[in-house]
């Protein structure tokens, strides 16, 4: 009689039950992890029966559940907790029954390659809410190909000259309001400024109009969206089951995310529609941005709706990568005196007005800038492929196909071998970097699937860097308001940024 009492219970009350299995799991976590040797020992048999990848090096609770990853994953610390496996077991691990990662840079190439065997898993699709099929989500390399051949050329690095007076008015405008936050508020919030500006520079370039955060010195709902969804992304990735279910029933916090879902959507179709018909009234008025040669749809072959998700996309994958960057290089430049004192005699001899052609040639300029993107990938986290169906073998280990397997940046940037002393910020170490450094370092991926934005980015880190340094040659980081450096702990599901979602600086 009373299994079915229980069960009615479940039933009935089932978002109260699940809330309290999450809670119970939290609170029971480290204890969990602390008896996780026990569990390996009673399960081992069945596991080394189950398990694909049973005879790869790992922790042996991994070979038939993926429950730590995951708990790690929904903590926001999966990197770490990969990179410690790497520390104890070697170059490949499992993680997971049917997850390896690898972290070699021989097995790196073979994985990247342009036109390789290893294509991307639903992974990506997962990470996207709704119907949205672009370059970033799509794992059909024929519409990657297509899409890419569309989209590389107006964001490559000659294209992008064009558009460097409206980055650098952007730039301009963010010292500016830093300036004014200083006078108010007796210190700045760099990640929240360089926040603004990147979104704002991205929606420029991809819609034509800003979303005028700067002007404004708040995000505007577009942003807030944007948020909303990516707060659900390790759920979304960890239990996409659960977001289908939930997707059905009235739960206030499902609700609000679908929500958000469908205004992104309708917002990027209507600014892309605005832009549309400014082309449409007077071509030669119109400003250009990365999408305006897309428009002649008889030419492009794209449609309306594909313009609008690859700028959608672009809002994402431009916006936080780069401002997280550039958050990471401004406090440790600060926090160390002589790389603050050498790049500030550097940037002293470039002539007014700052352009990017003269900062391209600035050593330790860019020295600083990949230092950051070593230690501050802003997508830290496993790049995960699917293994050919013929299988693999990386080190004297095959690995099946159809499995996942991993690279993350976060081990391969950490690699002793390869970066001695890994965890210190030490620019001068890219002076003459080796061909092992170069082919370890990966902060915007690799292959074909090679972030399109890398110009971009690098354009924007270039002018932020010396625009901000030239104007507060003394900024320090600041305690004011409780500021330490817990608050610029890594915090990464896909992307990163850090754990306090702030970096105060007194300038």
């Amino acid at each position: 009689m009373e299994s079915p009492l229980v069960l009615s219970i479940l039933v009935k009350h089932w978002p109260t039950c699940l809330v309290g299995a999450v809670i119970l799991v939290r609170a029971c976590a480290p204890q969990i992890l602390e008896d996780a040797d026990l569990i390996e020992r009673q399960t081992i048999g069945y596991a080394r029966l189950t398990s694909p990848l049973s005879h790869l090096p790992g922790p042996e609770i991994s070979k038939w559940t993926s429950a730590v990853y995951n708990y790690h994953y929904l903590n926001k610390r999966a990197p770490v907790y990969i990179h410690a496996l790497h520390q104890k077991y070697g170059p490949i691990v499992r993680v997971a029954p049917d997850h390896v990662d690898i972290c070699d840079i021989k097995a790196v190439k073979e994985i990247h390659k342009t036109n390789g065997r290893f294509l991307k898993t639903n992974f990506y699709r997962k990470l996207v809410s709704g119907p949205v099929h672009n370059i970033f989500s799509t794992i059909d390399p024929k519409f990657h190909a297509e899409h890419r051949r569309l989209l590389a050329s107006p964001i490559s690095d000659s294209s992008l000259t064009r558009l460097e007076p409206s980055i650098a008015d952007r730039v301009g405008l963010t010292i500016r309001r830093m300036a004014e936050e200083q006078d108010a508020r007796g210190a700045i919030d760099v990640f929240k400024w360089w926040l603004f500006m990147t979104s704002d520079i991205i929606g420029e370039l991809s819609f034509g109009e800003s979303f005028g955060m700067l002007e404004s010195g708040k995000k505007n709902q577009y942003i807030f969206d944007l948020e909303s969804l990516s707060s659900v992304g390790a759920i979304l990735v960890t239990f996409p089951l659960l977001i289908k279910i939930a997707r059905t029933l009235p739960l206030p916090f499902f609700k609000s995310t679908a929500e958000a879902g469908k205004r992104l959507g309708m917002y990027s179709a209507q600014y892309v529609k605005q832009y549309q018909d400014q082309i449409s009234r007077n071509p030669s008025e119109a400003k250009p941005t990365l999408f305006t040669k897309l428009f002649n749809t008889e030419k492009s072959g794209m449609t309306f709706s594909d313009i609008r998700q690859e700028a959608q996309a672009y809002i994402v994958a431009g916006s936080d990568t780069t401002a997280v960057t550039l958050t990471y290089l401004t406090y440790h430049v600060c926090k160390n005196r002589q790389v603050k004192e050498k790049l500030l005699a550097e940037l002293a001899n470039v002539p007014e007005p700052v352009t990017d052609r003269s900062l391209r040639e600035l050593p330790y300029l860019s020295q600083v800038i990949s230092e950051t993107l070593r230690l501050y990938s802003a997508v830290p986290a496993g790049l995960p492929r699917l293994v050919p169906s013929e299988g693999a073998t990386f080190n004297g280990f095959y690995i099946p196909g159809g499995l996942t397997a991993a690279t993350q940046s976060y081990s391969l940037h950490r690699n002793p071998a390869i970066f001695p002393d890994p965890e210190r910020f030490y620019p001068e170490r890219w002076e003459s970097p080796t061909q092992e450094m170069k082919d370890a370092s990966l902060p915007f991926g690799g292959g074909s699937r090679i972030c399109l934005g890398i110009h971009l980015a690098r354009i924007e880190l270039r002018l932020a860097t010396a625009l901000f340094y030239r104007t507060f040659p003394d900024a320090r980081v600041s305690t004011q308001e409780g500021m330490s450096d817990s608050d610029m702990e890594m915090a990464a599901v896909f992307l990163m940024a850090p754990k306090g979602h702030r970096c105060l600086i007194e300038v």
